[in-house]
């Protein structure tokens, strides 16, 4: 066989995948149904700006261990998230902290927050829907203004349709914090995503544009020893039982003859009415303070969720009990196979932050190593 690894997709964990293979001396083809590289972390320039083609992308992690992998490859800015969230014209501080309960109800100590969301929280007794589970966590202020039409749009359904486990919990800080994610590392790569995905993809052989089943999935079977798989489980199948079910997005680009359209990277737009959950202004995410002037002029996107369908792209999981017990079944052939490594969150059907997916190939990587090795001593 003509390669160690094949490895269908060029996202996080096909590239960290085919970084750690090459430096253990391996031999790895990747391909991409795309005509670029790196999945969803793919950005376009547009008038010296990075969009994220496939929306947002800001890496945060607390493993150091992944950190500094990255860090081997690009080096990242001081990107904090900061997210407003805009319902019917009012803004509110996302995640919800002081800022939003005094921009709510001008309460100004914590103390005065506590008892106002304590106030009206309801007591449901059995929590049986998503609606029931944010009213219990944050009161029904919060949920009707800056959870309740998001949500119906981003899934599609009403929430009182929807699972409860989908928020578990909800990040509630009665401090002044702004900073959305508690993470100890966050940033962006300096030069945008492309950087890092060229860089763990230096030296591999890559082709675009070439489809895993587009007529010779046999064929691509037998050119490696193992397959790393990191696209639909169930495609990979061919729906043998079935489709699993995920929600795709629609983006609508734009480009502003001004510097600085909305003062921040992602505004939600919380409302039911407003057909897009958010916009984003892209140049924030590498240009800090002033710099954003330098530029006269702006890409923003708006992001529509939408129901999947063949030939879309499949961005969130439903993982909802039916479509758990579907993706067992698939989970429970893929366990059988000896030559093919399923990962990502398409494979592995769960929605992963970037770190998780990196840390995820590592994982997988030396656990793949370790099996070889041990069939080896055994022959």
């Amino acid at each position: 066989m003509k390669y160690d690894y094949l490895i269908v997709g060029s996202g996080l964990f096909g590239a960290t995948f085919a970084r750690l293979a090459t430096d253990s001396g391996k031999r790895c083809l990747v391909i991409d149904k795309r005509p670029h590289l790196g999945g969803n972390v793919y950005c376009k320039e547009v008038g010296g700006v990075h969009v994220h083609q496939y929306g947002p992308h800001i890496f945060h992690t607390s493993d150091k261990k992944v950190w500094e992998f990255v860090n081997r490859f690009v080096e990242f800015n001081r990107f904090t998230l900061m997210t407003v969230a805009n319902y019917k014209g009012r803004l509110y501080n996302l995640p919800f902290n002081m800022n939003t309960f005094y921009g709510m109800w001008g309460v100004k100590t914590p103390e005065e927050a506590r008892a106002k969301i304590e106030s009206q929280r309801k007591a449901v007794g059995q929590i049986t829907n998503l609606e029931e589970q944010a009213i219990s966590l944050v009161g029904r202020d919060i949920y009707e203004a800056l959870i309740k039409g998001y949500t119906e749009k981003q899934w599609g359904r009403a929430c009182k349709d929807l699972p409860s486990f989908i928020i578990r919990r909800l990040p509630v800080r009665y401090t002044f914090d702004n900073n959305y994610f508690n993470d100890t590392y966050q940033g962006i790569p300096i030069g945008g995503y492309n950087v890092l995905i060229e860089k763990l993809l230096e030296g591999v052989e890559v082709r675009t544009d070439t489809d895993f089943f587009g007529g010779m999935e046999h064929e691509w079977k037998e050119m490696a020893e193992t397959l790393v798989y990191t696209g639909k489980i169930d495609d990979f199948y061919h729906h043998r039982y079935g489709e699993l079910q995920y929600r795709s997005l629609r983006f609508e680009h734009e480009l502003l003859p001004t510097p600085n359209y909305q003062g921040i990277a992602i505004m939600n737009f919380t409302d039911r009415e407003t057909p897009y959950t958010r916009i984003v202004e892209h140049k924030h995410f590498e240009m800090m303070g002033s710099e954003v002037n330098n530029l006269p002029m702006t890409v923003i996107s708006r992001e529509y969720p939408q129901e999947y369908c063949q030939g879309a792209e499949a961005y969130y999981p439903v993982n909802d009990e039916a479509n758990s017990l579907l993706y067992a079944k698939y989970q429970a052939l893929a366990e059988k196979e000896d030559r093919v490594i399923f990962g990502g969150r398409l494979a592995e059907y769960k929605y992963y932050d970037m770190d998780d997916t990196i840390a995820k190939a590592m994982e997988k990587f030396c656990k793949y190593q370790e099996k070889i090795v041990s069939l080896q001593q055994k022959t």
